[in-house]
């Protein structure tokens, strides 16, 4: 494995509004990379299933019709535009794997437009209005790392922001952010009661994953309030960009399209190891019950 460069890198991550036509979507996506890239945007992550409004609040075996192949229309699109702007991409992706087979995933392509693989969700949630079960497989390919042109990247998606072992895994192969793409929101009757906390969770949580590892995390959501009445979700934005000491260093609105730009610089990595070395410490003579489910 190739020593991970030491150069710092851009990134942008694109947080928007959907509609119910993918196509619109993909158009509007594709508009919102070419503005990142302008702005000196050089690794470029949308959100989670971004072709479309999030369509596992319900359980419907019409909608795996949203699905599409890989190569397919979202990663040859994200392809050439990789190639024209010279920037890496993540587009997060519904992919038909084969037939009644599908998954959450994210394709990452290098500048120059080189398909450099998937990531597939590898923990899939089955909560009111979250129905991910019904739909995606989990994923087989482990917690990936691409070698883009300007660094090293992990790609995670959503569900699995809130388990520390897919950001130790990621981070132990040698990655300087940790990419998000995510769908999370509030079931409005709750958000009075339990929105605050929710959100501050979230938030928390993928921060501590940047402190105990040492490493740049970047969550990239959605925004706007999707789907009919009593089935509703209202997405809560808030994309953001934390160090390796979890300090947030670019932040988003809960409720406006934004492009969030940041520097990653694996040389401040290297510092804030040097100074908190954690994964220098850890016992991983000991660490063997955690494959188990449950040890008591």
């Amino acid at each position: 494995m190739p020593t991970p460069s030491l150069h710092p890198f851009r990134i942008g991550l694109i947080q928007m509004s959907c509609s119910p036509d993918p196509n619109e979507n993909l158009d509007k996506a594709m508009w919102r990379v070419r503005e990142a890239a302008g702005r000196g945007a050089q690794v470029i992550c949308l959100q989670e299933l971004f072709r479309s409004e999030y369509f596992c609040r319900d359980e419907d075996a019409a909608l795996f019709a949203l699905a599409e192949d890989v190569p397919g229309p979202t990663t040859v699109a994200m392809a050439g535009l990789a190639a024209e702007l010279k920037v890496a991409i993540i587009s997060p992706v519904f992919e038909r794997r084969g037939p009644g087979l599908y998954h959450n995933s994210a394709a990452v392509h290098d500048a120059g437009g080189a398909f450099l693989g998937l990531y597939r969700k590898m923990h899939i949630p089955d909560d009111p209005l979250y129905f991910e079960k019904f739909y995606f497989t989990p994923g087989d390919l482990g917690f990936r790392n691409f070698d883009t042109r300007f660094g090293r990247i992990g790609v995670l998606i959503c569900w699995d922001q809130w388990y520390p072992e897919g950001a130790r895994m990621a981070s132990l192969g040698g990655a300087s952010v940790l990419f998000y793409p995510t769908a999370i929101g509030w079931h409005p009757s709750e958000k009075a009661a339990f929105g605050h906390t929710q959100l501050d969770a979230w938030r928390t949580v993928q921060r501590g994953h940047a402190i105990a590892n040492g490493i740049y995390v970047a969550a990239t959501n959605r925004v706007g309030t999707e789907g009919p009445a009593g089935r509703r979700l209202e997405f809560w934005g808030n994309s953001f960009v934390s160090d390796p000491f979890g300090q947030v260093i670019a932040q988003a609105s809960a409720d406006q399209d934004e492009i969030l730009l940041a520097e990653i610089d694996p040389r401040h990595m290297e510092e804030v190891r040097r100074h908190w070395p954690f994964l220098r410490d850890r016992r991983i003579d000991a660490y063997a019950p955690i494959l188990n489910r449950w040890s008591a």
